[in-house]
Formats: structure tokens, sequence, C-alpha cells
């Protein structure tokens, strides 16, 4: 059920069904598909019925996100919907962990991943919050429309205009809030450093949403209260965008945010369970 901030945002942007270009499909199948992604992957991938699908991400030894994904299980196989200009280096990923696992590991350019408002035939709903609808895999179709505000608005990072590669801690990009890290279940990449900062309640910063007053500045923008930096913005649509934000600092900040002379409005996700210090 979505709330009312989540339905209200949706309302406010114009946010048409379609596939999104920037994303790209992989499939994995055999008969060890499953338990080869569930190993890997920070989700729970065995209990994944067929038709459902899992946010999740494939970590660094040292716990960071390499690629972020959505997992979707099908008839047959696995398809993962992931950013277009990760998808060879993230194949080459899976490749390398392979060994002897039987799976067959392949990209299907046949296939794109698409976005809606509404629910779609052959859909599934979007794994990480109903504040941004459905999702979907299959024929090309026409490009879809506001999507990327649709998302900076519910407070989601893009694996690429946000993410990148081997940059964030999934705390920061929020994967413990948003279903892509299973606490649970057995060791996957990177598990032990993922642990400890759940345990010991250690992360810092968090990708939030803002709202920009002015021009809105580009990507990698410092926002700072006074002399001391708060955070770093990200991807932006409009007078919304995500920013790196640190919590502690902002709970200590005593002058208002500002980014290259713009106004700095931190928010609180609808999905979100941690405190923003005087979020709106």
């Amino acid at each position: 059920m979505w709330n009312g901030n989540e339905a209200t945002a949706m309302r406010d942007i114009e946010f048409q069904a379609g596939t999104l270009p920037g994303r790209a499909v992989i499939a994995v199948r055999g008969p060890e598909a499953g338990h080869f992604l569930h190993n890997l992957l920070t989700a729970d991938i065995d209990r994944l019925a067929e038709g459902e699908a899992a946010y999740a991400a494939l970590l660094t030894p040292q716990g960071k996100i390499l690629f972020d994904m959505l997992v979707l299980r099908g008839a047959d196989s696995y398809l993962i919907d992931c950013a277009a200009g990760q998808r060879a280096d993230l194949l080459k990923r899976l490749s390398m962990y392979k060994l002897r696992a039987k799976v067959e590991i392949a990209a299907r350019d046949d296939l794109a991943a698409g976005a809606s408002p509404i629910e779609l035939a052959g859909g599934y709903r979007d794994p990480r919050s109903p504040g941004i609808g459905w999702r979907v895999i299959g024929a090309p179709q026409a490009e879809a429309r506001g999507y990327d505000a649709a998302r900076i608005a519910a407070g989601l990072a893009d694996s690429e205009a946000d993410l990148g590669s081997g940059e964030f801690f999934p705390h920061e990009a929020n994967l413990d809030q948003l279903g892509g890290v299973n606490f649970r279940k057995g060791c996957y990449v990177g598990q032990e450093v993922v642990s400890r900062m759940e345990h010991r309640g250690t992360a810092r910063s968090r990708i939030l949403p803002v709202t920009v007053d002015g021009t809105m500045p580009p990507k990698g923008t410092e926002i700072r209260a006074g002399e001391k930096q708060v955070g770093t913005l990200l991807s932006s649509a409009g007078q919304k965008a995500l920013a790196l934000i640190r919590l502690d600092r902002l709970a200590d900040a005593t002058a208002p945010l500002v980014a290259d002379g713009a106004t700095v409005t931190v928010k609180k996700p609808a999905w979100a369970t941690y405190e923003v210090p005087g979020a709106a």
C-alpha cells in the first residue's frame, strides 16, 4: 500500500511507462542458477518464487558495491536488470565466480528492462519501494519518460548516475532499507563488513533526496553548512537531487545548507527507518 507521500510524489511527476535505455539484461540459467546467485549476492535469491524479484548487489571483498541490480526469477532462468554501461563488467565478474557451477550466463540483447508508474501485464512490482511503481523485462518498447525524476523524488540511487562501482557501502546506498541485503542468509562476497556495519550501527553517510532553491549545481558539488562539508550532490532532475549526506554533520549543522550558492533542504524518504536530523 502506498502512503500519502509516495502517491503525491508520483502524481506530481510525469512518469510514463516504457523501456529504460540505461538498463540491460543478463540471463542466468541452469540447475544451479539460483544457488549460484544466492551465494554471491546480498539478497535472498533462494526464496524467490517465479515472477518475483529482489533488489541485490555484488560486492567487493571489502564490502563496497560493485554492481547493484534487480533479479527476476523467470520460468526457466533468472533475469538480471542491470546498468547497460556495467553489463560487460558484470558478465565478466559472474563468469569469474562460475568455476564448475552448472550455470549458463549470457547477455540478452533481445530483451529490455522497462518501468511503469502503474501495474503492467507481465511486470513485477519494483522490490525497492512501492513509490516507484512496476518493472518489466520484455521486448523493447518506446522509451520511458520521467523515470529519473520519479526515482530521485523517491530517494532511489541509480547504478551509474549515482553509485558507480566500488565507491559506496550498501548502507550508504540504503540497500539495508530497500530490501537489498538479507542479514540472515549465509555467506556472500563482502558479508563480514556489511554485517559489522549493521550490528555496530556505523553507517554515518546516507544517500538522501534533497531540494535545491536556486540554480541546480553540477554533480559532485559540495553541500556545506558554514565552513563544514555536510554532503555531496549526485544526480538531479529539476529542483530535486540525490546527495550523499553525513548524518552526524547534518545533526551538528547550525548554518543553512548551501551548494554553490543555492539553498539545500534534505528530505527523509518514506521508506527510511533511520533518523534524518532536521529533514523536511
